[in-house]
């Protein structure tokens, strides 16, 4: 479904099961989900989806959502990443209350639970090394062998496990797996393992557990013991559902119902936390944050805004088979906000200076300018004029094709909400040959706004003057991969874009942005928008490009779709 796009509501088959359920009183009318991150890496614009599914169905139906750590693996988890999805999570919109949970809440009722299978002959002690594990498991066409330590009693295996969890045992020596199936079709119902030895201390339990939970056994028992009803899945874990409902089943507990919905993919992007993970410690990216990273703290940086992103999950709805959805979606989505909510401001990335030679040098004037055409209710600023000012270097040719209606030798144009101006000659640098400064003539009968000054010209530029302009940091950022699928690369790295970032310096921006701050969002005329970035201070100001003006899928949306 790459490029389908969707101009009315979204479909949810989530809802759908959920209404059913509220039929039939499953749950006694009940519906409670969560978002269960990993605490192993930032979110990204994927994990976004599973929020604005798992908070939007819960707010729908007049039910609760839970956030919840499944901090099962202390060897890549970090309190930094704990902080930075909380941060997300509100960002985004949505509130989870006082149901903050981490699944090492429940390590001692996870072992308790351990015993009762080991008890009930459900569960062994296996002193395999982990790659005879893997080649006892079998393969998709061959079954499974027996572990010779399957059939450990009940008190030797309490006791071994006992063991483990004193820490007599090395890492890798032994682990305690479930007795349920080496011939089984789902390699998942193999004899999974439950708990692996790991001497790492955890960033809320220290050095409390050298034994830890595996995700299959520990993510189904959070559910339950949170009363989960609804438990909102991508679609990997559909064959490990019977193993989820084979374990509550066994333990005889409140048994929520998975589902699984089709993650997102995202053309010209990775969503591997693995390859975002490479991407940052390889230095091929400036952070987590960096604004080329489809991270939920990226696309912040950036510029992007919740609505936006919770607007774009929406129009992709909620699928059950797996496809790649276009990025232009995601930046039209971002556009649509923007061009409603984004104040206009004028910059000069590639300065040229311009001198008008009949304007008086020692004038100023004080233009009235829209703030933002979609809005009349933001009003408007007063811009300098002057004699000297800087368009942009791209604005002009000595030497115009046809068609060009920018500024040339001989030629008009109009300044944005100011004058219409002609260009009587140049001057150049006597080395390079390089146009230097551009001498033009302004006619004073034109000025924007009066009854007179309605002459039209064909093109418009925008402008900043000389004397009152601030110098300013522009980030120009592109896709970070060349190819719309970096995942069929031999090695992703291979596709890197190696023009993902250009940095401007010495760009000119008219003076209204002097008090701009960190996270205030513009859209320069004629350039796209921009946001300030965390890296400005003072009158040291940084700009990123959040996205261009060029948007293909808005003449798509008013075709019909594609």
């Amino acid at each position: 479904m790459e490029g389908k796009a969707r101009r009315g509501p979204s479909s949810n088959f989530i809802k759908e099961i959920i209404l059913r359920d509220i039929e039939t009183n499953r749950y006694g009318g009940r519906v409670h989900t969560r978002f269960p991150p990993e605490p192993n890496g930032y979110l990204h614009i994927g994990h976004a989806k599973s929020i604005c599914i798992n908070f939007g169905l819960a707010a729908e139906f007049g039910g609760l959502c839970n956030l919840r750590f499944d901090d099962t693996n202390p060897v890549k988890e970090e309190a930094e990443y704990v902080e930075a999805i909380k941060e997300d999570v509100r960002w985004l919109g949505f509130d989870w209350g006082d149901r903050e949970y981490y699944a090492s809440d429940y390590f001692e009722q996870f072992y308790e639970y351990a015993i009762q299978l080991i008890k009930a002959g459900k569960a062994y002690v296996d002193d395999l090394s982990p790659d005879e594990i893997r080649e006892y498991r079998g393969t998709l066409t061959e079954p499974g062998r027996e572990s010779p330590y399957r059939n450990r009693s009940v008190e030797e295996n309490l006791g071994l496990f006992e063991r483990m969890r004193a820490g007599e045992f090395e890492e890798g020596s032994r682990v305690l797996r479930a007795k349920i199936d080496m011939s089984s079709g789902n390699l998942n119902m193999r004899d999974p393992v439950m708990y692996r030895i790991l001497k790492v201390p955890h960033h809320r339990t220290a050095d409390k557990w050298c034994i830890y939970p595996m995700y299959d056994w520990a993510h189904g028992l959070s559910d339950s013991i949170e009363g989960i009803t609804h438990s909102i899945c991508t679609l990997e874990f559909e064959d490990h559902r019977p193993l989820y409902d084979w374990f509550l089943d066994e333990l005889n507990l409140h048994h929520p119902r998975q589902i699984e919905f089709a993650r997102l993919n995202l053309s010209y992007t990775v969503l591997s936390k693995r390859k975002l993970t490479r991407l940052v410690e390889e230095g091929f990216v400036d952070g987590w944050d960096d604004p080329r990273m489809p991270t939920i703290a990226g696309l912040r940086r950036r510029g992007y805004t919740p609505e936006a992103i919770r607007n774009f999950c929406e129009r992709i709805g909620v699928a059950k088979s797996d496809s790649v959805v276009d990025i232009g979606l995601l930046e039209h989505c971002l556009r649509e906000d923007l061009n409603k909510r984004a104040p206009r401001a004028m910059a000069v990335l590639e300065p040229l200076r311009v001198v008008i030679v009949n304007y008086p040098e020692e004038r100023v004037e004080e233009l009235e300018v829209e703030n933002n055409p979609e809005d009349p209710s933001m009003g408007s600023r007063r811009v300098p004029f002057s004699r000297v000012l800087y368009i942009e270097r791209g604005d002009f040719r000595e030497d115009p094709p046809k068609g060009w209606f920018r500024l040339a030798p001989g030629r008009e144009v109009r300044l944005k909400s100011a004058y219409i101006i002609r260009c009587e000659g140049v001057v150049k640098d006597g080395r390079t040959g390089e146009v230097t400064e551009v001498h033009c003539t302004y006619d004073p009968g034109t000025k924007s706004g009066t009854p007179e000054g309605g002459r039209r010209v064909k093109g418009t530029l925008h402008w900043v003057s000389e004397a009152h302009a601030l110098e300013a940091e522009v980030r120009l950022y592109d896709r970070l991969f060349l190819r719309p699928n970096p995942d069929e690369a031999g090695d992703f790295i291979d596709c890197l874009n190696p023009d993902s970032l250009k940095v401007l310096r010495g760009c000119r921006i008219e003076p209204s942005l002097k008090d701009a701050v960190p996270g205030q969002r513009f859209q320069f005329l004629r350039l796209g928008y921009f946001c300030v970035d965390r890296d400005s201070s003072g009158s040291n100001l940084v700009f990123n490009r959040t996205v261009s003006l060029k948007d293909r899928w808005a003449k798509i949306e008013r075709k019909g779709g594609p």
